[in-house]
């Protein structure tokens, strides 16, 4: 069974003998929609597609009322905090350590999802301010890996893979264009994994985190 059904599934069974609240259903049905679009787009060998499903998917579950004094980053960095706090049986650990430390790596060294990369093309800082930024991010995310900081490291993830969607979602990429494929390839795996026990943590935790509110409520007549 696709995953996102196991999810729906579950999520069906428990919304109303765990009491979930309102916000809460809605955050947790919005993701899944999304993860099921994304399956969808794999079943079709869409990268791009399935890759913003992902990210909707992933934004569904963290996002909170805008608030103008804390950028998205911080908010979906919050939410990590959050998702590892709750992670008792250590789900995003094993995840992280035995199912996509590869692919994990590959983004680490990835100059194309790191963002003053971008920065230095732009002119706003210099080919050196680039290259030795990315050399301690590098070291950073590796002494991380080797120490086992699972939130580091998915703070490090995270922060490359929102620079991908900020390419794809601001028309900075061409549609299924084989510039990105390694990346988005990654990106697919890392995301397909994480949000799918992200949201299961969620529901099993729903009522010891404030999950906070959506901003954008479902609006009835």
């Amino acid at each position: 069974m696709p995953i996102a059904q196991t999810l729906k599934t579950y999520f069906r069974e428990h919304r109303d003998i765990d009491n979930y609240a309102e916000d809460f259903r809605l955050r947790i049905h919005r993701a899944i929609s999304w993860l099921e679009k994304s399956e969808n787009a794999k079943e079709l060998d869409d990268l791009d597609t399935q890759f913003i499903a992902l990210w909707i998917s992933f934004n569904s579950a963290y996002a909170r009322e805008l608030d103008v004094n804390t950028g998205d980053r911080n908010t979906f960095n919050l939410f990590l905090h959050l998702i590892c706090r709750c992670d008792k049986e250590q789900r995003l650990y094993n995840l992280v350590w035995h199912k996509f430390s590869q692919s994990i790596r590959l983004l680490i060294k990835n100059q194309f999802v790191y963002q003053p990369f971008w920065d230095y093309h732009n002119g706003k800082i210099s080919e050196r301010e680039f290259l030795l930024a990315f050399e301690r991010s590098k070291d950073k995310a590796y002494s991380a890996l080797e120490r086992g900081e699972t939130q580091y490291i998915l703070e490090v993830i995270f922060s490359c893979l929102y620079t991908l969607r900020n390419q794809i979602l601001h028309g900075g990429a061409t549609y299924n264009s084989r510039a990105n494929r390694e990346q988005l390839k990654d990106g697919c795996r890392v995301l397909s994994l994480l949000i799918p026990e992200m949201l299961q943590i969620m529901m099993e935790n729903h009522q010891e985190i404030n999950w906070g509110k959506p901003y954008y409520p479902v609006i009835r007549d």
